[in-house]
């Protein structure tokens, strides 16, 4: 069977956990000792909410702009209304670093997500000591005792988890760890491709009070609408906001079809 992206992403994070010698109770020691976390679930709340993504590339798309300061987009989407920012932190393939949503953190007000793949307890730790207020948890990368091990500990830290989830499937696996926000990503892990259908299919069978996010393939207003109309409560977008000439400008487009349609 040939490798797909997602396999060769975890190869190469699995490899990096095996060789990290860090003492666990000293990091789980220091994530306890950070002050509180900035509510990133609340913030998602509030009516049909944008979360802006600090994005320099990607493995199937390549460079989405490489040499950008993630201060300077973080204050542009929050001037925009974006209810919280996600970061990329791997920097094998998505040129992304913990520097990145260390100053991205430092520039807003608003929670801040740590858009890595999750695989072990020490990455848990490193989130909250970062100063990420949430982590992510893809179903598809995890074991069902590592999905519910790690979105324990992001609880015990002050964490919340984004549950990602692809299909069906997934979402049944997710609903074990009774999680508080599932995002739908419309991207396949495996193939990288986009079906922009994914989300509505997937939606009617999240339950009632759950946050419910859509994540990939989200290229404006128009992409955003569906997503409104099918009860989700957030989009998280990056690409299409990154290449925008006036990034805070985008995400107040994006919120705005929320607002129109009464969320």
């Amino acid at each position: 069977m040939a490798t797909t992206y997602l396999d060769e992403i975890l190869r190469v994070h699995r490899a990096a956990a095996a060789d990290d010698r860090r003492n666990l109770d000293a990091l789980l020691d220091e994530a306890r000792a950070c002050p509180p976390a900035r509510g990133f679930g609340d913030a998602l709340r509030a009516g049909f909410s944008v979360i802006a993504e600090v994005k320099r590339r990607s493995p199937s798309k390549g460079a989405i702009d490489e040499e950008l300061d993630p201060a300077l987009l973080a204050r542009d989407y929050e001037r925009g209304g974006a209810a919280a920012l996600s970061v990329l932190t791997d920097r094998a393939h998505f040129g992304g670093a913990p520097e990145d949503l260390i100053a991205a953190h430092d520039a807003v007000a608003v929670p801040v997500l740590r858009k890595d793949f999750t695989i072990c307890a020490a990455d848990v730790c490193d989130a909250r000591i970062m100063g990420a207020d949430a982590i992510l948890l893809i179903v598809a990368a995890l074991d069902d005792a590592e999905l519910a091990d790690f979105a324990a500990l992001a609880r015990e830290l002050g964490l919340d988890a984004l549950v990602e989830v692809h299909d069906e499937a997934e979402l049944e696996r997710a609903a074990l760890i009774a999680p508080t926000i599932v995002g739908v990503n419309q991207r396949d892990l495996v193939t990288f491709a986009v079906d922009t259908a994914r989300a509505v299919r997937v939606a009617p069978r999240i339950p009632a009070g759950i946050v419910r996010v859509a994540e990939s393939g989200i290229a404006g207003p128009d992409d955003a609408q569906p997503l409104v109309d099918a009860g989700f409560d957030a989009v998280l977008v990056g690409e299409s906001l990154v290449r925008s000439a006036d990034r805070g400008a985008a995400v107040a487009a994006l919120r705005a079809v929320g607002q129109k349609s009464g969320r």
